[in-house]
């Protein structure tokens, strides 16, 4: 609320001087609506201050109603538009900086093979012979867990880190140390290691290169919200793109007929070099003209100018019932958008909430720890054994899934209200039976044995994941008013980052029922 008070104040500066003083109600408006009314009158002010020294006697006849579209007007004019985007240089920088996000969890789920290969230990039996002995350390479902728990903790917990440090050092720390942590673990491809030892090191690796992920993403977020929508979606386009990436990476390394050990030191250099790509991006974005447009504070400077360009003079200038109409005008505004509790959005948001989480719950629950596991029909060919898991497992969900994530802003169906949206979210729970009973190595519940089997069913898994996910993130600001939206934008992160967490701790228990 904004409050409106009446003072006297003469009414011309000359009066002051012929005899006593005459008295008009002037209104004063607190701080919350002068900033407002302040940016719309001041170029009227100074406009109005020349005329008023060539023609005095015309200025003065002047109605106030004149005087406000003169003012609105000249500010509508002077008003600065955003510079070109030349070369679509930001919308490229947004579509790497959505990449560069997502690095760690992709390079780190993409890489199963390589881990669960140094974790299994060669021993020498009494008579000589060597033999493979594996531990099972659930890798998969270890990896999924403690990169989805830090990412709900930092959710709940961005809120008081962004008060305290700023955007600027967040984005860059966050890329140095990820930076560190993908060197580390490619320069630990070279150092032979006791299986433990190598899981407890790379989980801890997992854990905080995700940790200062979150701190990365949600900044990155806060950072393209200030841009328009079309650059959102770059961003998220990005994120997209980022498994297969990832997903790429892995399958050059292994068609480049290097040994293992040269193969993955490949594989990890690469997110090495795309940090630092990531890093040089987000630092020469501020000194991009269309960049800067949105990221500066020129908006708060023109504030203060107009501040100080209205002297005492200037005020006396007003006419008293122009300002209380524009004091009631924000008043009514400012009431209309006051922003509603997180309890209040939440009971309008709650069915998307829920099937956000649910969509992402589902789905880590068998990816990776079950599709990992299944294995080609084709053993004979050692080529197609080789690549796989690697085109059928993680190329084809990333690319079905961006298919999916792509597909909303051409169809959107089921509807928002349809009872049929959470029933199609819930009908995703087939797929982890039918994951469950492709080719898995010793498995009992093994039925769809051939590759195009479990690649149908893969497309399908992810594309819904995508499509869906979409969906629920696109709805659920259209439940609440425009001013609850980056409420509702926060709870929603919350839920699909809850959901990560409860499908990576039930993959736990569907891992050892194949």
């Amino acid at each position: 609320m904004c409050l409106v008070s009446t003072v006297d104040h003469p009414t011309n500066p000359q009066d002051t001087d012929s005899g006593p003083p005459r008295s008009e109600p002037l209104y004063e408006v607190s701080s919350g609506c002068k900033t407002n009314i302040l940016l719309l009158l001041c170029n009227g002010f100074t406009y109005s201050a020349r005329i008023h020294q060539s023609e005095p006697g015309q200025h003065q006849h002047r109605t106030s109603g004149q005087n406000r579209d003169q003012s609105i007007r000249m500010w509508n004019e002077k008003k600065q538009s955003p510079p070109a985007d030349r070369g679509q240089a930001v919308a490229l920088i947004i579509f790497v900086l959505g990449l560069g996000t997502l690095l760690p969890w992709n390079f780190f789920i993409t890489a199963s093979q390589y881990f669960n290969g140094r974790l299994t230990v060669s021993n020498i039996t009494s008579n000589g012979t060597s033999h493979t002995q594996t531990k099972n350390y659930n890798y998969d479902s270890w990896m999924a867990l403690l990169s989805q728990l830090p990412l709900l903790m930092f959710t709940l917990l961005n809120s008081f880190l962004y008060q305290w440090v700023s955007e600027r050092i967040r984005v860059a720390v966050s890329m140095i140390i990820i930076f560190l942590l993908f060197s580390l673990t490619a320069a630990l491809v070279q150092v032979p290691m006791l299986p433990d030892t190598f899981f407890s090191v790379t989980m801890a690796t997992i854990w905080f290169i995700n940790m200062f992920s979150a701190v990365l993403q949600g900044s990155m977020f806060g950072v393209v919200g200030l841009f328009p929508p079309r650059y959102s979606t770059l961003f998220m386009s990005g994120q997209g793109l980022a498994g297969i990436f990832a997903a790429i990476a892995m399958l050059l390394s292994i068609l480049s007929n290097a040994d293992t050990s040269s193969a993955a030191l490949g594989y990890f250099i690469t997110p090495c070099v795309a940090t630092l790509g990531t890093l040089l991006c987000y630092l020469l974005l501020p000194h991009l003209n269309f960049a800067r447009f949105y990221l500066n504070t020129s908006h708060t400077d023109s504030v203060q100018k107009a501040q100080e360009l209205l002297t005492g003079t200037e005020k006396k200038m007003l006419n008293g019932k122009d300002l209380e109409a524009n004091g009631k005008l924000m008043m009514e505004q400012e009431a209309s958008q006051e922003r509603s509790s997180v309890l209040t959005v939440f009971k309008k948001i709650w069915v998307m909430a829920l099937c956000v989480t649910c969509v992402f719950a589902i789905t880590l629950s068998v990816f990776p720890v079950i599709t990992v596991r299944v294995q080609t029909v084709y053993k004979g060919n050692a080529a197609w054994d080789k690549v796989f898991t690697c085109v059928c497992c993680f190329i084809v969900f990333n690319t079905m899934d961006l298919v999916g994530r792509s597909t909303p802003s051409l169809v959107q169906w089921p509807s928002k209200d349809s009872q049929l949206f959470p029933a199609a979210v819930l009908a995703r729970l087939v797929f982890i039976p039918l994951l469950m009973m492709c080719n898995i190595k010793d498995s009992e519940l093994s039925f769809f044995t051939h590759d195009c089997a479990f690649v149908t069913i893969m497309a399908l898994f992810s594309f819904s994941n995508g499509y869906l996910a979409s969906l629920c993130m696109a709805y659920a600001p259209q439940f609440v008013r425009f001013k609850d939206c980056e409420t509702a934008g926060s709870l929603m992160t919350f839920f699909l980052a809850l959901g990560l967490a409860v499908g990576a701790s039930f993959s736990f228990l569907l891992g050892k029922l194949v």
